[in-house]
């Protein structure tokens, strides 16, 4: 998903600084702009690791860009693998066959695992996050 992220050019001896308004007191660094996208990732999943929250919707650039909080940097589209973000669990109710499902239990069981915590890294490794 792309996020507007604000960044302070930064020159010979100093970094290339990164805020990520979408996730506050998100912020990042590098020397270079080839790895400034891929600390910026970093940098969110380091961000929600703790927090119990909702991944935000990202905020259009147009009204970030008339904010007095952002002057004389530039703006940059980065985009963050959301999937990758340990964030607010949701409840929800999903239909198994019982075989199946004490299968699940026993597996879980068997590796000091919540049933929900089994399904989720099962889920994780299928779809390859």
């Amino acid at each position: 998903m792309l996020f507007p992220v604000y960044v302070h050019t930064g020159d010979d001896t100093h970094a290339h600084g990164a805020e990520v308004p979408d996730f506050p007191g998100c912020f990042s660094a590098a020397d270079n702009w080839d790895a400034l996208a891929g600390n910026i990732q970093e940098a969110v999943e380091l961000h929600c690791e703790d927090e119990d929250m909702a991944v935000p919707a990202p905020t259009s650039l147009g009204k970030l860009m008339g904010s007095p909080d952002y002057q004389g940097g530039i703006w940059m589209m980065v985009d963050i693998d959301t999937g990758k973000l340990r964030t607010k669990s949701v409840r929800l109710n999903v239909s198994l066959p019982e075989g199946l499902l004490r299968r699940i239990d026993d597996e879980a069981k068997i590796r000091h695992m919540s049933r929900s915590a089994f399904l989720a890294m099962s889920a994780q490794r299928e779809l390859g996050a």
